[in-house]
């Protein structure tokens, strides 16, 4: 019977084969490492934020006058009601954490280049999405670090010449950041950017299995198959990497489930002491910071003294990244095989990054403001030095067969 209901479901829809295709008969890499965790705990992340977050809004109130209120009665009326926010809450932190680690794995096996060009750039989009949801959904509950936060956020968008003022209003939905601004990131939040970022993540997904997974060796697997057409360095991904994957989010629990049991807050870093006080318009928090995923890019718009210049350098330090694939001109991929100069340069923007973030997080001062500046031109060095040296660096001999 089983097999008569799949056969009649395989007549009619491409089951069994699509599931052979991407994940039964998908020929992937026999020397995955830990930085392949990543890609599959995003996918878990991002199942997490969709399902909490489908709950929290059956309880939540898109409205100035209620949305704190609806918080509060989430978290100490609603069964099981404090689990959910705190599981939203901490998973947009962890997703952030996953994708960085994601994104450091391309960068240092060189998973960009030719034939992936088209899969970064979806992982970008990807990227560049969730930094919008993420700043939406951070709006919604009306804390006053969320209020104000948003405030200085979007009035960047006022240093535009000619349309920046229409763009800001535009924006807000209002002359100033009120119930119209909430409910229309509400609205962007809970439907319209969850839907770009799941049709976002299928194509980044058929990129991947259409010109398969990367390795730390950075060989192309395909390239050597046997007589039946089976890459000889190749494994089903099922059942070897789902059993694999299966210990790495064992692991990625344990941890989430610590933070999100006992520190919640993070430490203030993942949810602001000021966001536990219900907006006020009138009263402005000590000091304005977004969220810690956020402050690399902000230390860099806060490093340049000129606003129009602060707005255009942050958007080019997100804006680069996508080209990536175009600055590096070295034909040999994994940072094994690279230069000692390669591996410095990443190391450097590695430090750079933590650096940028960290300043982000605290209040500007003068020698702070002077580090940042030192410290962003080492984050766009990385990309001006790799399109200098890449094109003839000397690198190691690159094995033809995968190694252990």
């Amino acid at each position: 019977m089983v097999k008569n209901l799949i056969n009649w479901i395989d007549a009619r829809i491409p089951m069994t084969a699509t599931y052979n295709r991407h994940v039964g008969q998908y020929a992937t890499p026999t020397n995955f490492n830990f930085w392949y965790f990543f890609g599959s705990l995003a996918m878990l992340v991002l199942v997490n934020q969709l399902l909490t977050g489908i709950w929290l809004t059956m309880n939540y109130v898109p409205t100035a006058e209620g949305a704190f209120a609806s918080v509060e009665y989430i978290m100490r009326d609603v069964e099981y009601g404090w689990l959910l926010r705190y599981m939203h809450s901490t998973g947009a932190s962890a997703f952030f954490v996953v994708i960085y680690l994601h994104m450091f794995r391309g960068l240092i096996y060189g998973s960009y280049q030719k034939p992936r060009e088209l899969l970064w750039l979806f992982g970008m989009l990807i990227f560049l999405v969730l930094m919008a949801e993420a700043f939406m959904g951070y709006l919604l509950p009306w804390g006053q670090m969320s209020y104000w936060g948003a405030q200085v956020i979007i009035s960047l968008f006022g240093a535009i010449p000619v349309i920046g003022d229409d763009l800001t209003l535009w924006i807000r939905g209002d002359y100033v950041i009120s119930g119209a601004t909430l409910n229309r990131f509400f609205a962007l939040h809970v439907i319209a950017l969850p839907l770009v970022l799941v049709v976002l993540v299928f194509l980044h997904l058929i990129a991947l299995h259409e010109v398969g997974s990367n390795n730390p060796d950075g060989i192309e697997i395909k390239k050597n198959k046997d007589e039946n057409g089976w890459p000889v360095d190749g494994i089903p991904f099922h059942p070897y990497y789902t059993v694999k994957d299966i210990m790495g989010v064992a692991g990625f629990l344990i941890v989430f489930c610590y933070v999100l049991f006992f520190i919640p807050e993070g430490g203030g870093y993942f949810l602001e002491k000021p966001n536990f006080e219900a907006a006020n318009p009138m009263k402005t928090p000590e000091h304005i910071a977004p969220v810690w995923y956020f402050t690399p890019f902000y230390a860099i718009l806060r490093a340049v003294p000129d606003k129009l210049g602060g707005v255009i350098m942050m958007g080019l330090s997100i804006g680069v990244l996508f080209v990536l694939p175009w600055l590096d001109r070295c034909k040999v991929k994994s940072v094994r095989y690279r230069s000692t100069l390669h591996k410095l340069n990443i190391a450097q923007f590695a430090v750079s990054f933590i650096v940028l973030g960290y300043l982000g997080v605290v209040p500007a001062s003068p020698t702070l403001t002077i580090v940042a500046q030192v410290f962003t031109f080492t984050y766009f060095g990385f990309f001006v030095a790799l399109w200098v040296y890449s094109k003839n660096e000397k690198t190691k001999p690159v094995p033809a067969r995968l190694t252990h």
